[in-house]
């Protein structure tokens, strides 16, 4: 998924250092990725530690990670779900068509005709399907991840959902083609939550602690609802000229609230080893982040500069700004 924040691209950076940083062996290591979005830095380190927890407060990420992380054992038949899910004719009664495709006269254009109504149709039947009993939570959420991500390739946005397309793009215009969302598998088992962070950190203990919050103002809830629409699939009024849904709001997104909740969670942490990843952009200062994080133990910095995700490739950015740096504060707790 093309997703503000994502860590690919900083993937081997991060690998390297957390495992430079800890002691001795990942093998019975517990690491816990506190703010996993799409799940990628969990899915590093899965084969590699004993168990991965992860959490993230929003219902797209949620059925991601139930995916990518907690499962780990190979599915049967999933080929044939696929194909079936694949060739089913489509319906033009689904909440998607409905609301956020202009030939059902929404005024939206999330996604072209066709491939709205192929959502309806292929959400609707992993439901009946989950209802029939005629598969488990692991392929449940193997099917509905494999939606997501399916569904976000023909999307006609800029690579969010906070607005559409006047025109149909050239990948939207693509037909929707339901895609397996491969996992690695483990002999671990892992689990995922869908909780507060500052309430989850309370409940959990392990060894390594992976924290990549919001950095600035931006809403995951919104700027992904439509995703969280597709995992969800529930009945509610589309609000607006995008069609949004109620989302939650973080308290790492809110200026005068986020140091307050970022020591907080230091604090309460039952973790010796603890990463945040935050960026020169980011609302908290590296030095204020230094200053927080150095009163509970031994505190180190690594920096690594990569290019920006341009949401509008046509916008001139001059070279200077085209660098993002990467701050990754490290934390041995006392």
């Amino acid at each position: 998924m093309n997703y503000i924040g994502s860590k690919y691209k900083l993937s081997a950076f991060l690998k390297d250092e957390i495992k430079s940083a800890v002691e001795g062996s990942l093998s019975d290591k517990v690491f816990c990725d506190m703010f996993a979005g799409t799940g990628i830095v969990g899915r590093i380190f899965k084969q590699h530690v004993k168990s991965v927890i992860s959490n993230d407060i929003e219902d797209y990420s949620y059925v991601l990670n139930k995916n990518y992380i907690q499962n780990y054992a190979q599915l049967r038949d999933y080929e044939s779900y696929i194909k079936e899910l694949n060739e089913l004719p489509l319906r033009d009664d689904g909440f998607i068509y409905n609301h956020y495709c202009l030939g059902s006269g929404s005024g939206r254009q999330y996604f072209s005709d066709e491939n709205g109504k192929k959502i309806d149709t292929i959400r609707l039947k992993i439901d009946e399907l989950k209802r029939s009993k005629k598969i488990d939570d692991n392929m449940y959420y193997f099917l509905l991840a494999s939606l997501i991500e399916s569904a976000d390739k023909v999307a006609n946005t800029a690579s969010m959902y906070a607005a559409f397309l006047k025109t149909l793009k050239k990948p939207a215009q693509r037909k929707l083609v339901l895609e397996p969302a491969y996992f690695e598998q483990s002999h671990n088992g892992h689990v995922v939550y869908q909780e507060d962070s500052n309430s989850l950190i309370k409940k959990i203990k392990g060894d390594i602690l992976y924290l990549d919050p919001p950095y600035n103002h931006r809403q995951y809830g919104a700027n992904y609802h439509i995703l969280n629409t597709i995992a969800l699939y529930d009945e509610f009024v589309p609000k607006g000229k995008t069609g949004m849904r109620v989302y939650s709001r973080s308290m790492y997104c809110k200026k005068n609230r986020v140091r307050e909740s970022f020591e907080e969670l230091i604090k309460n942490a039952d973790f010796k080893y603890i990463f945040l990843s935050y960026n020169n952009e980011g609302i908290m200062s590296k030095d204020e982040v230094k200053y927080i994080m150095s009163k509970y133990g031994k505190y180190d910095l690594k920096v690594k500069a990569y290019k920006k995700l341009k949401v509008d490739k046509k916008k001139s950015i001059n070279k200077k700004s085209d660098l993002t740096y990467e701050y990754l504060h490290i934390l041995q707790k006392d």
